[in-house]
């Protein structure tokens, strides 16, 4: 295997970790204000994620730097030609790491109402934009090679958003939404539990419609590369299988399986582009592949080591972490907050 293939590889279990992680907790964020309508409720949903949304989040920080490092021409030309996307996707994060920190400096219904919409809304953006911008990469977008041979990204914003690109940001919307709620009925119980399996189904039956027409498309799309069509096949299965779990009680099972949906559509969508990282919708030639948009050998080797050796520490710490915080939350464990008296003071 060459090194460029295995930095393939590698940032492909980079985006496998970040949507697993991420995409239950974007899940949860969007559920807040459906699955909990009291403060204490609110609280408990937040205690779910406390110990957890910031170290999903270093995932992306990983996969963004190792792409920055092995493939720049990747970067570069995604970062100029996603720009906006990206950069709401960013503003998005941002929001929801403030909200979670500023809804409880403060005793008003108002103000916590006001954040709590916050975390709606800064989780339900990058869970659309994300599978936007996956499916526009595995589409193909307008690249075109210059005068100076600079491969440039030729397109605008509105190129974006084309049919395939907004099923495939629905999909992600939905599935993260399902997959939020399965771990809330995993990680929550009482009143809390019984909503986040009632949503399961519901959510997973819209996911299901919009990924299997997503994967179809997808398929066509590859012409029905015999990998991806297994790969494909993989997903509906584990999908079907997790909604099966739910159903039954088994909510344990229903989170692996939802989990392991994700990191195969990852897969999927991986395979279907190796070994290009860019595919130009323009010319053949303008197309970025692991080859073109790689560094030098010397830097892949280099990064390799550094790979090795720090990947499995940064595993185990975030194993221990989910470990220490598996027990479940409820609202009877969350003490009433005093926020009449602030109501009274400001009305």
């Amino acid at each position: 295997m060459s090194l460029n293939t295995f930095w393939f590889i590698l940032i492909a279990v980079l985006w496998v970790g970040y949507f697993i992680l991420e995409g239950f907790d974007f899940g949860v964020g969007m559920l807040l204000k459906t699955v909990a309508k009291t403060q204490a409720e609110r609280r408990a949903v937040i205690t779910t994620l406390g110990p957890l949304w910031d170290g999903n989040e270093v995932w992306l920080l990983v996969a963004g730097g190792a792409t920055f490092a092995a493939f720049p021409e990747w970067y570069a030309t995604l970062f100029s030609g996603f720009y906006l996307p990206l950069f709401l996707i960013l503003v998005s994060l941002i929001v929801r790491g403030v909200s979670f920190e500023y809804r409880s400096k403060y005793g008003r219904t108002d103000w916590r109402s006001r954040w709590d919409w916050a975390i709606v809304i800064s989780s339900a953006v990058p869970a659309l934009l994300w599978g936007v911008a996956f499916s526009n990469i595995v589409k193909g977008v307008p690249l075109e090679k210059s005068s100076a041979g600079v491969i440039e990204y030729a397109g605008g914003f509105f190129n974006l958003l084309n049919p395939f690109a907004l099923i495939g940001g629905l999909v992600t919307l939905s599935v993260f939404a399902t997959h939020g709620a399965i771990f809330l009925s995993l990680k929550t119980d009482g009143v809390i539990r019984e909503r986040a399996n009632a949503l399961v189904l519901k959510l997973g039956a819209v996911a299901t419609v919009l990924t299997v027409t997503f994967l179809i498309w997808t398929l066509i799309l590859v012409k029905f590369d015999t990998a991806v069509t297994i790969l494909a096949v993989a997903v509906a299965l584990s999908w079907l299988t997790a909604l099966g779990a739910n159903l039954k009680g088994r909510e344990g099972y229903s989170f692996i399986f939802s989990s392991l949906t994700l990191g195969l559509t990852v897969v999927t969508l991986f395979s279907a582009l190796y070994p290009n990282v860019m595919p130009s919708s323009l010319s053949p030639e303008a197309t970025l592949d692991i080859f073109n948009a790689s560094s030098t050998p010397y830097t892949l080797k280099v990064m390799t080591y550094v790979a090795v050796a720090l990947t499995p520490v940064v595993l185990v710490y975030q194993g221990w972490t989910y470990w220490v915080f598996r027990k479940r939350v409820s609202a009877d464990q969350i003490p009433s907050p005093e926020i009449g008296v602030l109501d009274k003071i400001h009305s």
